[in-house]
């Protein structure tokens, strides 16, 4: 079949992953085409890309080219006004990433009766945002996990013990530097704790941050004493290596995150992880056994305490997060989106 799909966000393409940092939702977008491709069908994709190019049997396409007039399934991505884009088509899907609310307004309804779109959750925490009547055309459908990931050589980690975070600084970093500096570093004095933020890098160069995150990031710098270096988050290439020095991926989360991509990716390189459990980490986790679910600051710290310091309980969670990571390839996602074709 013909499969088109759509997004009006930021330039990147099928390449982009691999090589430059992306957001978890870009990179899901970046990611399905190729397996779709590798199913059987035409794809091309328009958006934002940087080069017109073919790559991994995919067309990506200008967002400013010529509009095609026809394709046998269109797939928005987000944004509900795209549903629209190619006006002759057998099935239209729109994708969704973020909290699903907005999808209640009335002209949106509108537009999703009109079009008969077919909507495609990230999962079942993520489902439960949308409140609307449309229940009998919506699918969850978990995306799948990078092969740089999947396919990640065995844990080496540093002779340093090493905990990363990649989650966004307003979702809970404060309160995790108070529980790194009073509690897990005075257990494990050697320990570091690795901020993944371009935001924080781009400081580090002298850029002016938005005063919320300004005094965030100016705890960071003061943390430095206690472990705290701040890294350039990189491709899925680097990221993936990054991850394997690591001993435990600690996660403060936030209710308003769908994804939890990051947290997907390290488990499938067999990084432990110790999180609050906010948004959708319970979908991405095996609770107790790859990953340590906790409200509580104290046991927020003994659980990282535990996997900085203790082998073979590392060991033990580590087995299980890759086993378990792994699983989900991007040729399963695609073969259930294409359960919603006909």
């Amino acid at each position: 079949m013909l499969v088109t799909l759509v997004d009006d966000s930021i330039p990147f393409n099928g390449m982009t992953p691999a090589y430059q940092p992306l957001g978890g939702a870009e990179k899901a977008f970046a990611s399905l085409p190729a397996a779709l491709a590798r199913a059987g069908h035409v794809v091309r994709v328009i958006n934002r890309t940087p080069n017109a190019m073919g790559y991994e049997n995919v067309s990506w396409v200008d967002w400013d080219g010529r509009r095609p007039p026809i394709t046998e399934v269109l797939i928005a991505f987000r944004k509900p006004r795209l549903l629209e884009f190619v006006r002759a088509t057998t099935a239209r899907i729109l994708w969704l990433t973020g909290p699903a609310e907005y999808l209640d307004k009335p002209q949106v309804t509108d537009m999703l009766q009109r079009t008969e779109a077919r909507l495609v959750f990230l999962g079942r925490t993520h489902q439960e945002t949308y409140t609307g009547t449309g229940e009998s055309s919506a699918r969850n459908i978990s995306p799948g996990i990078r092969e740089e990931y999947r396919e990640a050589d065995e844990m080496d980690p540093s002779d340093l013990p090493t905990a990363i975070v990649t989650t966004h600084p307003k979702h809970g970093l404060e309160w995790l530097l108070n529980i790194w500096t009073t509690q897990v570093r005075t257990k494990v004095p050697n320990a570091e704790l690795h901020i993944y933020s371009s935001a924080f890098k781009q400081a580090d160069a002298g850029e002016t941050l938005t005063d919320e995150l300004n005094a965030i990031y100016r705890k960071v710098v003061a943390a430095k004493q206690s472990g705290v270096l701040i890294k350039a988050p990189a491709g899925d290439r680097d990221m993936s290596q990054a991850y394997r020095c690591a001993r435990v991926h600690l996660y403060p989360g936030s209710d308003k995150e769908m994804y939890c991509s990051t947290l997907a990716e390290s488990q499938a390189v067999g990084v432990p992880a110790v999180a609050r459990p906010m948004g959708a980490v319970k979908e991405r986790v095996v609770g107790d056994k790859s990953a340590f679910l906790t409200n509580s600051e104290s046991d927020f710290a003994d659980h990282a305490i535990r996997m900085l310091s203790n082998d073979d309980e590392f060991k033990s969670a580590s087995i299980v997060a890759r086993r378990h990571g792994r699983s989900r390839s991007w040729d399963t996602t695609a073969s259930e989106f294409e359960t919603l074709f006909r």
